[in-house]
């Protein structure tokens, strides 16, 4: 009688999930003629060490280098510039609602709400694009009594409206005295703080020491270097899309100063605030239509003649098309002064640049990863309500107060005496790897940057809302 045996323990066997997967894969041993056929989980597995990049190269950062945003080191916890105004300035005014029906030709109006007096007596006034109105007197109240110079005030003034004039000149008569005030040039004072960027990434001494089957390059297979690879690019990203996002803080009820700063404001943020925002995708109702608006609000805002346009793949269609649809000037450079690639129409080329010349302006175009990732600005609701892409003048500018020429963009960077805090970058650790700073069998790699972003004349900047009709 043969006896049964229980109990006991198997040895693992790789690949197996259990006793059973190890019966599955014996066979009859009449039919088998090699070791693979009968058990092949001893098989060794063929790994290709290579790491395959499935979304290809995720990294964003870059923008701010291949428009020219110049480093600069900073040494207070703010940078404060200064814009000048217009030099010809308009006057808004108010109607009172009692005086000049239509065809009259005199009327009284006060300043607008919140805006200062200009105007002075003798001065001449532009109404309505087509009526040129004098100022026949203002009294202590601040009334302003306007008379027309020709033919009478063809829309009525009676109503209590907002317009707003520009000042055209004045007139005086012979003998008379000079203008008793004058007026100021009207000069910006901005300002932008710095926001704090920090990061980690761990990890343990016997993690550390682990080899794994993909190659990192250079022959190295331990995993962690891959990981904290990888954390140094997502700090450098988000440092960026700060730079790029960033608000200060208006509701400090539960973001506190202390706990979260008082942030900073970022590049669309500015141009949303001070700069020219489109409605939809430029290009998308065919035509060019969209990008003579554009153009025709640059002319009005003194724009230079250069841009560097950044976009998402849907806005980059959009232009491929409306250049395909049939363009009287020059495509792909022919015309375009490449001022900002050192005039040379290769480097363009190699940076990825397309570029096309309409109504004077030559703009440079370039896909921006930030705006296709799904991950980041690239899903459905970003791409709708957040931007398509932004148009960057290729320009310096003059600082009013002190003259100096500086860039339209400008990273700044808090350093002193040798100390920069850039881009930071230390470890800690019991030991782990060599550094033997701490008690912990763990090395932590530590991130930290204090940057912000300076944006200049944002009014010839242009954000290009993500909008399809």
């Amino acid at each position: 009688m043969a006896i049964s045996v229980t109990g006991g323990t198997e040895q693992p066997v790789v690949g197996a999930a259990s006793i059973d997967s190890i019966k599955a894969a014996v066979k009859d041993p009449a039919k088998y003629t090699s070791l693979g056929d009968f058990i092949d989980e001893v098989n060794a597995p063929d790994i290709r060490a290579a790491l395959v990049k499935t979304y290809g190269d995720q990294g964003i950062t870059g923008f701010l280098k291949m428009v020219g945003a110049v480093n600069n080191a900073g040494s207070a916890d703010k940078v404060e510039w200064y814009e000048e105004g217009r030099l010809h300035q308009r006057q808004e005014i108010t109607t009172d609602g009692t005086g000049g029906a239509s065809g009259a030709d005199t009327f009284v109006a006060t300043t607008k709400s919140g805006t200062p007096l200009l105007l002075r007596p003798n001065d001449v006034v532009l109404w309505e694009g087509k009526t040129l109105l004098a100022v026949t007197g203002i009294d202590s109240s601040g009334n302003i009594t306007f008379h027309s110079l020709g033919s009478s005030i063809e829309t009525a003034a009676a109503a209590s409206t907002d317009y707003v004039c520009p000042i055209v000149g004045n007139m005086f008569g012979q003998g008379t005295d000079q203008q008793e005030k004058f007026l100021q040039s009207n000069v910006v004072k901005r300002e932008n703080p710095y926001t704090i960027t920090k990061e980690i990434y761990k990890v343990t001494g016997s993690q550390a020491t682990n080899v794994g089957y993909i190659d990192l390059g250079g022959g190295d297979y331990r995993w962690y270097i891959k990981s904290e690879m990888d954390t140094r690019q997502r700090f450098l990203d988000k440092r960026e899309m700060m730079l790029m996002l960033g608000e200060v803080v208006a509701n400090t009820t539960d973001v506190t100063d202390a706990a979260f700063g008082g942030g900073s404001e970022g590049y669309l943020t500015a141009i949303k605030n001070r700069g020219l925002v489109t409605s939809d995708v430029v290009g998308e109702n065919a035509g060019f239509g969209d990008i003579d608006a554009v153009i025709r609000e640059l002319d009005k805002q003194g724009a230079p003649a250069e841009y560097a346009m950044y976009v998402n793949t849907d806005q980059s269609l959009a232009i491929d098309d409306m250049l395909a649809g049939g363009i009287g000037t020059n495509v792909g450079g022919l015309a375009a002064s490449y001022g900002a690639f050192n005039n040379s129409a290769d480097m363009a080329v190699n940076l990825g640049f397309k570029t096309f010349s309409r109504g004077g302006y030559s703009f440079h175009k370039h896909d921006w990863k930030l705006l296709n990732d799904p991950t980041l600005l690239g899903n459905a609701n970003a791409a709708t309500n957040l931007a398509a892409g932004v148009m960057i003048p290729l320009t310096t500018v003059v600082d009013t107060k002190s003259g100096e020429r500086a860039p339209a963009l400008e990273m700044n960077y808090k350093a002193s005496n040798g100390y920069s805090r850039e881009m930071e970058h230390w470890v800690t650790g019991g030991g782990v790897l060599g550094f033997s700073n701490g008690t912990k069998d763990v090395a932590q790699f530590n991130y930290r940057s204090e940057c912000n972003l300076v944006t200049r004349a944002a009014n010839q900047h242009v954000l290009i809302k993500g909008v399809k009709a």
